[in-house]
């Protein structure tokens, strides 16, 4: 257990190639270094967004019915907040991940979360270099961390959240604030009109 590694780690999959389209949320909540709970939560995409591209489906299996009857984004989205709570966030290839939350927040007219953020991705490039790539695939199965369903919002999540447990076991790290640091890195500000880097 890594004592005061307290943080939640984000997913979301797109209906379409343009940014905001959030059709599935996924969170994965870990308290003292342990995971204590996983949720996925599918929506409709806001209004404007809202269709299906084929190479999204293709990827991560949702289509248009299978979120036809669900609450949109902005309903959804309360729940979503809730779960993460005042937590410092993680996503694998956060920027994917924080600018279609932007996106879909200002689209849908709701406040983006302020939150503090940083990205299992980049701090995997510095604590296992000699990784063939750092995709979440690849270094969940050398990692032997279990990733089901790759694509699913909440079994990625899951997965970056091990991930994470992983690397601050890795560079001795008690907080999440602490794993950024060994990277030379601090952790990312998600504001309304972008993300700012912090060091």
């Amino acid at each position: 257990m890594t004592t005061g590694l307290s943080f939640a780690a984000i997913d979301v999959e797109t209906a379409n190639a343009k940014r905001g389209s959030i059709c599935s949320i996924g969170v994965a909540v870990v308290r003292d270094g342990v995971r204590v709970g996983t949720r996925e939560w599918l929506c409709r995409p806001p209004a404007p967004l809202d269709y299906f591209g084929q190479m999204q489906m293709y990827i991560h299996k949702i289509t248009p019915g299978m979120v036809a009857a669900e609450p949109t984004f902005a309903q959804r989205w309360p729940e979503v907040l809730r779960e993460v709570g005042d937590l410092p966030v993680v996503a694998h290839n956060a920027a994917f991940d924080m600018d279609n939350i932007r996106q879909a927040c200002n689209i849908s007219g709701m406040p983006v979360p302020e939150w503090k953020f940083g990205c299992t991705r980049e701090w995997s490039k510095a604590h296992l270099a000699d990784m063939p790539n750092h995709r979440l695939k690849t270094i969940t199965r050398l990692l032997g961390i279990t990733l089901q369903n790759h694509h699913q919002a909440d079994a990625d999540a899951a997965a970056a959240a091990e991930l994470t447990v992983l690397l601050a076991g890795f560079a001795g790290a008690r907080t999440l604030p602490e794993l950024a640091e060994t990277t030379g890195t601090g952790l990312c500000q998600m504001t309304a009109s972008g993300i700012e880097r912090r060091r």
